[in-house]
């Protein structure tokens, strides 16, 4: 069955993460997908090329018959048995293709010649895509409060300690410096967006305004969407001010103790360790033209210098040796002068705790 459902319906699908059982191939499942979704392909990636090429050259009702020639026999019974598991594991899903067409239609048909019916989303994944879209141009227009703050002051942690923020740099997976990346892969932009909508979908109900960090226009490979950014322009912000020790111990607990963690974690003492380094090396190396070419090879010697000694004695303090001049030559310069260009915004300044009291007692 095809079901025509509402906005609202679709709004409550995303924000419940109802299961989707996504049919289109994992090209285009990598390209945008929503987050509760699996995907599950009517056809890989080399079939669907297949079949496109043969509908471009000879018409629909050929690349359709190529298609079921394609997916038969043992290959067609194995699609169906994994649609089938998903289907009891999941009953309150749908199915959806890419505009509810042919491929979810077929999956669905043979699904109910197996005995199970289930229904697809009409639309498709553009209607779902189009849903969050509009979710986030719609959500961004609600009064937004910025936390702000040089590196190292919990800027993200303040947020995520707050029932009404959205958490940028969790979605992305990435804590938007050189140094931000994590192990998780980013998403693609499209996907980026779908999980932010949901994530604003799912607080909308119960809040009317949105704390988030103070971002740039992008945080890693991933950019704000145009109509959040702009609402981001003319938002309020809240500072952290905390001392530089402070600081310090927060960035040794997330950008070393953190990451040598797990980095020997996911991939064992010895390429761990390579791995780690790398990361490091790699975040200095992005902002060397910055730092100038003869700061930024003391400062790698330095780092060098700090592995040798971590590694000898577990220790992470040793990288505040390159930390604590790269915070006060290049990370908090340049922070300040953006904020400079902020001044008018700024309503509040303080402590972690301060700025955590101010922002909860703003909302009453």
């Amino acid at each position: 069955m095809e079901l025509a459902l509402s906005t609202p319906e679709i709004r409550q699908i995303l924000a419940s993460d109802t299961p989707i059982i996504d049919v289109r191939a994992p090209v285009e499942f990598q390209q945008g997908a929503m987050p509760s979704a699996r995907n599950l392909p009517l056809m890989n990636d080399d079939e669907r090329t297949a079949v496109g090429i043969c509908y471009k050259q000879k018409g629909s009702d050929k690349a359709v018959e190529l298609g079921h020639q394609l997916v038969s026999g043992e290959l067609r019974e194995n699609r169906i048995n994994a649609w089938k598991t998903a289907c009891q594991q999941h009953p309150e899903g749908y199915l959806c293709c890419a505009r509810g067409g042919m491929r979810s239609h077929i999956a669905q048909q043979w699904l109910k010649n197996a005995g199970i019916e289930y229904p697809l989303i009409n639309g498709g994944y553009k209607n779902l895509r189009q849903t969050a879209i509009d979710a986030i141009n719609e959500l961004a227009q609600r009064p937004t409060i910025l936390i702000g703050g040089c590196t190292g002051n919990g800027k993200t942690l303040l947020v995520r300690n707050l029932e009404d923020s959205i958490d940028l740099e969790g979605i992305a997976h990435h804590r938007g410096s050189s140094f931000g990346r994590t192990l998780e892969a980013q998403f693609s932009q499209a996907t980026f967006e779908n999980h932010l909508a949901v994530s604003m979908l799912k607080k909308a109900p119960n809040h009317n305004r949105w704390v988030l960090e103070d971002e740039g226009r992008a945080i890693g490979v991933n950019s704000l969407p145009d109509s959040l950014r702009q609402a981001m322009e003319t938002a309020t912000i809240a500072v952290v001010e905390d001392p530089i020790e402070r600081r310090m111990e927060r960035l040794k607990e997330e950008y070393f103790d953190r990451m040598t963690h797990d980095f020997l974690t996911a991939f064992g003492e010895e390429q761990g360790w390579n791995a780690y380094s790398e990361y490091l090396h790699h975040g200095l190396h992005a902002i060397r033209k910055r730092l100038g070419s003869q700061r930024a090879i003391e400062l790698t010697k330095l780092l060098d210098d700090a592995l040798i000694a971590q590694r000898k004695t577990e220790k992470t303090d040793v990288h505040f040796s390159w930390l604590t001049p790269l915070l006060h030559e290049y990370y908090d310069p340049m922070y300040r002068y953006q904020l400079s260009k902020k001044q008018e915004r700024i309503v509040f300044k303080g402590t972690f705790e301060e700025v955590t009291e101010w922002v909860k007692s703003a909302s009453r």
